[in-house]
């Protein structure tokens, strides 16, 4: 019987019984903390933090990896100049390990709820806009259900939470799937088109125009959201398409509090969600002094999907936020 790879490993050599067939694996000594180990290395590439991570010296961490080979009686890792990369066979233990983690740790919390009888704990990413347009009033309700529900938000770009959630650090997201992503990977519901425009602080020179145009724009410094993401690679096309120089100035960052900080304090343009923008504008205050800026095209940014990993069931507390999110979105999409 051959040892079944995920769908993003389909072309993976078989590794058969005498290694990982039936129980050989617990009959041969592999432990809770070499699961541990090999995660923290597959999440670290290196030696000395995965043992930082479990609270043990670097000679104990190299000794648990020499026991895991010694058990699956092959090579789990290369040394590389900047640390170790797992082999083909240790990225296929680390992946299951990684699953076998997690379900022990929703283990834990579903009898930490049957326990207690509250809400338990729910952990959640989005990109911004769904974050305040949809988890935000989700969770007002889900209070309602359960009272003691604990619910922990990672707002960041769709390429950090989607690794996120694979690292098992989401129950889901609302997000999009990378385009370096093996897309099998998840379950995927689309809930709603994210619209974004430009922001700038109020008195800026191009609110005395009716509308401004995409040549108006390249001469002004610019906050963008990190290099390859969705709507900074949006905006680009667009300068790209009509031909207009891309701008030259720029700050990167993902804080959307530093982008409001940027603009509110110069000339600097911004793109964000039009449902965070119009938040913005409409609670005034010298910190959020931002306007939305008339322009004569559209920003479209791609769908965005409630995200959870396939064959990863969800805590009832997790389902139940889930579903209110859902619904949430076929509110927003008929209102």
């Amino acid at each position: 019987m051959a040892f079944m790879s995920d769908p993003q490993t389909d072309a993976y050599v078989d590794i058969h019984t005498d290694i990982f067939g039936d129980d050989a694996l617990l009959r041969s000594g592999l432990k809770l903390n070499h699961l541990r180990m090999i995660v923290a290395i597959e999440d670290s590439g290196q030696i000395s933090a995965a043992a930082e991570v479990l609270n043990i010296s670097q000679p104990a961490a190299s000794r648990i990896l020499s026991e895991m080979e010694s058990i699956v009686k092959t090579p789990l890792y290369e040394r590389v100049a900047r640390g170790v990369v797992l082999t083909t066979f240790g990225q296929a233990l680390a992946r299951r390990a990684r699953k076998i983690m997690l379900e022990l740790r929703e283990a834990g919390r579903e009898i930490a709820e049957l326990k207690t009888g509250k809400g338990g704990a729910v952990f959640i990413g989005a990109v911004t806009a769904p974050a305040m347009s949809l988890v935000v009033p989700a969770i007002k309700r889900v209070r309602t259900a359960l009272p003691g529900i604990e619910v922990t938000i990672q707002v960041e770009t769709s390429n950090v939470l989607a690794r996120e959630l694979l690292a098992a650090r989401h129950d889901f997201i609302i997000s999009r799937i990378p385009d370096d992503l093996n897309p099998r990977l998840f379950q995927v519901q689309e809930i709603g088109v994210e619209k974004a425009c430009l922001i700038v602080r109020g008195g800026h020179p191009l609110l005395k125009k009716k509308v401004a145009v995409l040549e108006d724009l390249p001469r002004y410094d610019w906050v963008f959201q990190p290099a390859g993401t969705l709507l900074r690679r949006t905006i680009e096309d667009l300068f790209l398409s009509r031909g207009v120089p891309l701008p030259e100035n720029i700050v990167n960052t993902s804080s959307l509090l530093l982008t409001c900080a940027t603009v509110c304090q110069t000339d600097a343009i911004a793109p964000i969600a039009l449902d965070v923008a119009q938040f913005l504008a409409t609670h005034k205050s010298k910190a959020s002094d931002v306007r939305v800026l008339p322009i004569d095209f559209e920003i479209n940014v791609r769908p965005y999907s409630l995200i959870t990993v396939k064959e990863r069931a969800l805590p009832p507390s997790a389902r139940l936020l889930y579903d209110l999110v859902l619904a949430e979105s076929k509110k927003a999409a008929a209102g």
